[in-house]
């Protein structure tokens, strides 16, 4: 294992904000060196930046955390995107062959560049999530060496506002004074570090319960077929609750302790606390479970516009933060009569801290090490090198001992296989259960 150097990367939650440095071994498994949180106090909204001054200084006071476990500086950091406006959208490119052509490493090559280059209207490219390559309009995971007359890729484009990034670079660059490394979609990330192969291939809806949004991903075939970002998530449902005559402190601690997705087998466990006076649990869970209803609605929509419904044989897969709501996953099996599995990041590709591998609302910061290749230590230089530190903000060694050079653009794991305004989305909740789907929480 590599003993110098570091990926650093920072998950800008709307209830915290984690930060966590890790190391990785030649077979790609991450030891994690450190891993910190603080709370988001309001400065992110769904997922986006809405207080510059408040992230810089919220990321200044976790970087300085951070660095004070490792011993060592922090340089850059990566950092994931998010935002209600992510979704995918489809690119098809493709290239005619003579009629004994072969496809060569060199036609794909041009295919993937074709796509590299592809500008969507109105928005901006963000990753290439996925691609599906197809020869004479057959389907062929592998098309390299086949004789054909054409050979397609479709490849999935992950898209958002083009704003998305401008307030975290305000608040980390500018006001934090860390450099980016690189933006990663934060599904993405929760996704490579918590799937396995056959999930995937079989089919499945892959969501991630934030605080402030919910990101439906579906799988068919071992590619990502379908993203898009819910505006609901468990800050929503905790606020549901304050209209109850709670804080919303109150309203959090009430929703952990006793909230309920349904009523399982664990009553039990919670008749201690039936006899408290200032809760109504049968109102509490009522209103947790109007939300969720709402919720669902909308994946079961997201679903069915995906086109795979039916076809999903893998089930449900849930993580983040607020997946950790109780019965959940029996509330999921039985709305979607679909199994349903927990998860966290996969044992395979983290070989220690399990109190943190193992709680569903690190899988994304820790899935966002995966797509890192650049060093994030910072590197003192004598003053009469000021030749090389200015050469090393340009490029620089990466953890594999690669030259690596800054790049804010498409970002791939290491261990890879692999209408803008109306996505589906469902309101059916008025009064204060209503959600606004404006974008001015994203601004």
């Amino acid at each position: 294992m590599i003993q110098t150097g570091f990926v650093a990367a920072l998950d800008l939650g709307t209830s915290k904000i984690k930060g966590v440095v890790g190391r990785m071994n030649e077979n790609n498994v991450i030891s994690v060196l450190a891993c910190e949180t603080v709370p988001s106090k309001q400065c992110i909204r769904r997922g986006v930046v809405y207080n510059v001054e408040e992230t810089g200084a919220n990321v200044k006071k976790l970087i300085s955390m951070l660095e004070n476990v490792i011993g060592r500086s922090i340089a850059k950091v990566y950092v994931s995107v998010a935002g209600q406006s992510l979704h995918t959208i489809p690119y098809r490119s493709y290239r005619q062959l003579s009629s004994s052509g072969i496809v060569t490493e060199n036609v794909i090559n041009q295919l993937n560049d074709e796509a590299q280059k592809f500008k969507p209207d109105l928005s901006r490219k963000y990753a290439i999530a996925d691609v599906e390559y197809y020869v004479d309009g057959k389907p062929e995971k592998n098309p390299v060496g086949i004789t054909c007359s054409m050979v397609e890729a479709e490849y999935q484009v992950l898209v958002g506002r083009p704003n998305l990034v401008a307030n975290i670079e305000k608040g980390i660059v500018e006001r934090a004074n860390v450099r980016i490394a690189g933006y990663i979609v934060g599904a993405q990330a929760s996704a490579a570090i918590s799937l396995n192969d056959d999930e995937k291939e079989l089919g499945c809806v892959f969501i991630d319960f934030g605080a402030g949004t919910t990101t439906v991903s579906i799988y068919k075939g071992g590619v990502l077929r379908r993203t898009v970002v819910i505006p609901f998530g468990g800050k929503t449902i905790t606020r549901d609750i304050c209209e109850l005559n709670f804080t919303e402190t109150d309203a959090e601690q009430y929703k952990i302790k006793f909230g309920k997705a349904v009523d399982g087998s664990d009553n039990s466990l919670f008749s201690p606390f039936s006899s408290k006076s200032d809760i109504d649990l049968v109102e509490l869970n009522k209103v947790i479970r109007m939300r969720l209803d709402e919720i669902t609605a909308n994946i079961k929509e997201q679903i069915r516009l995906s086109g795979y419904e039916g076809q999903l044989g893998a089930g449900i897969v849930i993580t983040g933060g607020a997946s950790q709501l109780k019965n959940l996953d029996l509330y999921l099996k039985e709305k979607f009569n679909m199994p349903v599995r927990k998860a966290s990041a996969k044992k395979s590709f983290v070989n220690n801290a399990p109190e943190i591998a193992n709680d569903p609302s690190f899988t994304q910061v820790l899935g966002l090490l995966l797509f890192g290749t650049e060093d994030c230590e910072a590197i003192e230089v004598e003053s009469e090198g000021t030749e090389e530190s200015d050469s090393q903000n340009k490029s620089s060694k990466n953890i594999f001992g690669k030259q690596s050079h800054r790049n804010e653009g498409i970002k791939t794991p290491k261990k890879s296989k692999t209408d803008k305004n109306n996505k589906g989305i469902k309101t059916t909740l008025g009064g204060f259960f209503s959600s606004m789907f404006s974008e001015e929480e994203d601004e």
